[in-house]
């Protein structure tokens, strides 16, 4: 509970101005919560008005996208971009395509992406933005048409030194493409305005690997600093996009052992260990569902329902799929079952009362803005290349993602220390990425 009167003022003003904006609420009550020792000893950031403006995005678009589909229907979604804060460098964050996007979940993220992207250390501000429309079940000249009018209205407000948008769920190499096309023909201009981009037009190798390959950096440098390591593990694996296929193979070649996977149906759970090869035919190349998996595997088994993936024993869970997909019945169920590590490399996929109940059963706790920036770290590589005209080898790259996420888990647990919660990664996040924005928001003055 907040006790600081202007954490607490700033909080009730959050929720009076946004009450149907669930996830944003919760994201900032999460934030506030571990600022207290900050804000205790920092009266000046409170004076500057730096926690008012923090929580607030400096700018919000809104736009409708109509597209026409294959029967020729005029279809119309909802556009948005969130451009959050841009105190340390341009806005930077992902664009998702899915049904269930709104405002409150985009700002939640960009809220979030505010903070990941400060712990990277690179000079990136923090955005999101996406629709609601779903390119599940759509053809590529659907999803092309789409992604065209989508960008008709976007490419005024994005640019090299404004805003670098990315892929995020329901936006892939086939959107980034068709996006960046789009981009690139309105404005007669090539440049590195968005990241995730093909490797045959300025894309950055080991991008696609980033965010999966980042969490288990992070999670083993979690693990070491607790005298333990992924090597001999059980590992559960929740959704299987991009961040869980990589986050499962190199959790793999670090030693681990995955035995469970999911996607939005349901979830397999495979005792022998995942053959990722086999998710990777059924997800990546024909875009299919994972129960697929036990037609090649049929000692695995299939259960509808993704939660219940939680219910398999485990040593360390690594959530990658979506928002809340841990509740606290899940948390407890992965407690009782010996699980002593979450890592997190979807965004905000714990609840609050997962939250808690990890910190009472003294399990280590990988939160996402620290966990799963691996992803906006390589764009920020990604963006480095293209001002370079250059193009760094996958080791090279990987190189790099190492040493910064080794980066990101020492600021993070030197901010725990230092604010008298050792071991509270969540808090050593919070803070750490907190200072950095605050400090530049003040240097700058009433912006």
């Amino acid at each position: 509970m907040i006790e600081n009167k202007a954490l607490l003022e700033v909080l009730e003003t959050v929720k009076a101005r946004d009450p149907h904006e669930p996830e944003f609420i919760q994201a900032v009550t999460e934030v506030l919560e571990t600022l207290e020792p900050v804000i205790d000893r920092r009266p000046d950031l409170v004076e500057a008005g730096v926690l008012e403006r923090f929580v607030e995005p400096e700018r919000i678009i809104s736009f409708r996208v109509p597209w026409v589909d294959d029967a020729g229907k005029t279809r119309v979604n909802r556009g948005y971009r969130v451009q959050f804060n841009s105190a340390i460098g341009p806005y930077k964050g992902g664009l998702r395509f899915h049904p269930s996007v709104n405002l409150s979940i985009l700002k939640f993220l960009g809220f979030e992406q505010v903070l990941k992207n400060s712990l990277t250390t690179l000079p990136m501000g923090g955005g999101k933005g996406g629709s609601d429309f779903d390119p599940k079940g759509k053809s590529d000249g659907e999803v092309m048409r789409f992604c065209q009018s989508f960008m008709n209205e976007l490419y005024r407000h994005i640019g090299l030194d404004r805003d670098v948008p990315a892929g995020d769920i329901g936006v892939g190499a086939r959107e980034v493409g068709y996006l960046f096309g789009q981009y690139k023909r309105l404005q007669n201009l090539y440049g590195g305005v968005f990241t995730g981009k093909g490797l045959t037009y300025g894309g950055s190798l080991a991008r696609r690997e980033a965010t999966g390959y980042g969490l288990c950096y992070f999670t083993e440098e979690m693990l070491a600093a607790n005298g333990k390591t992924l090597a001999g593990k059980t590992v559960l694996v929740s959704g299987s996009g991009n961040v869980a296929i990589y986050a499962a193979e190199k959790a793999m070649t670090m030693g681990a052992k995955v035995v469970a996977m999911s996607d939005s149906s349901g979830f397999i759970h495979d005792p022998n260990g995942v053959d990722l090869a086999v998710i990777k035919e059924i997800k990546e190349v024909r875009r299919g569902r994972i129960k697929e998996y036990v037609e090649a595997h049929p000692d695995a088994t299939y259960t509808e329902g993704s939660r219940g993936i939680w219910g398999i024993p485990c040593d360390v869970a690594l959530p990658a799929a979506t928002q809340n997909e841990i509740d606290g019945e899940s948390a407890r169920l992965l407690a009782k079952n010996g699980c002593f590590c979450v890592s997190e490399g979807a965004n905000m996929p714990s609840t609050p009362e997962a939250i808690e109940v990890y910190f009472e059963n003294k399990m280590l706790y990988g939160p996402a803005k620290a966990a799963n920036a691996g992803g906006v770290s390589v764009s920020g590589l990604e963006m480095s290349q293209n001002a370079l005209h250059l193009s760094w080898s996958f080791e090279e790259v990987d190189e790099r993602l190492r040493a910064i996420m080794k980066q990101i888990f020492a600021a993070c647990d030197a901010a725990a220390k230092e604010y008298s919660t050792p071991g509270n990664y969540m808090a050593g996040a919070n803070i750490a990425g907190f200072l950095k924005v605050a400090e530049a928001m003040k240097a700058q003055g009433c912006v």
